[in-house]
């Protein structure tokens, strides 16, 4: 039987964490994102697909590149976050499958079938993003996770001849805490849920 974790461990996880926009001038280590790979890798996707492919930009010449295809209002953030983590998903996951989900044949499933494969992709990556932002909090950094950016620049940049495509983009670093914003309204349980 699991224990629920403590109050601290939620502060640092929902009730006190934010999006941040604005970063101390802290470099991330290589190996913290290394481990925040291996604690993402560890949440559940459909068949244990996994399709999430992740690009850590921690370069100036790789913030170049992504700087063409940034909305106006995501440049500074993105170009003073220590990293730059382009969450893509990789649309020949499957061929992964016999790896990752031996006791079936699961790569027959997508096989052929390009709107699974697209919708089973972009669905499962967004939810190893999420993954991504829980695992950085609990590994003390903070996150800002974002649209705002013209993702076939972004696929052009990084991924022309490959099968990755971008999903959304998510800054990493140590944020700034006096610079937060008030906290934006939530929606109530009464408005969000339904029992049914």
């Amino acid at each position: 039987m699991h224990t629920p974790l403590d109050n601290s461990a939620l502060d640092q996880l929902f009730n006190e964490a934010r999006t941040h926009s604005y970063w101390q001038d802290k470099a991330i280590e290589a190996g913290v994102l290394e481990q925040l790979y291996a604690l993402t890798a560890l949440g559940p996707t459909s068949a244990n697909c996994s399709p999430g492919r992740f690009v850590f930009v921690t370069s100036q010449e790789g913030k170049e590149k992504l700087k063409p295809a940034l909305s106006s209002g995501n440049l500074e953030k993105t170009m003073t976050a220590p990293v730059t983590v382009i969450v893509a998903h990789d649309l020949t996951f499957y061929e992964q499958l016999p790896q990752l989900f031996p006791h079936a044949d699961a790569r027959s499933w997508f096989t052929g079938n390009t709107e699974l494969v697209k919708e089973t992709a972009f669905r499962n990556s967004s939810l190893q993003a999420g993954y991504l932002i829980l695992a950085a909090r609990s590994l003390g950094l903070d996150a800002g996770p974002m649209s705002g950016f013209n993702p076939s620049k972004i696929n052009e940049a990084f991924f022309t001849g490959s099968s990755w495509q971008v999903n959304m983009l998510i800054n990493l670093g140590y944020g700034n805490h006096e610079k937060l914003h008030p906290r934006l309204p939530r929606l109530r349980f009464e408005q969000a849920c339904k029992f049914a």
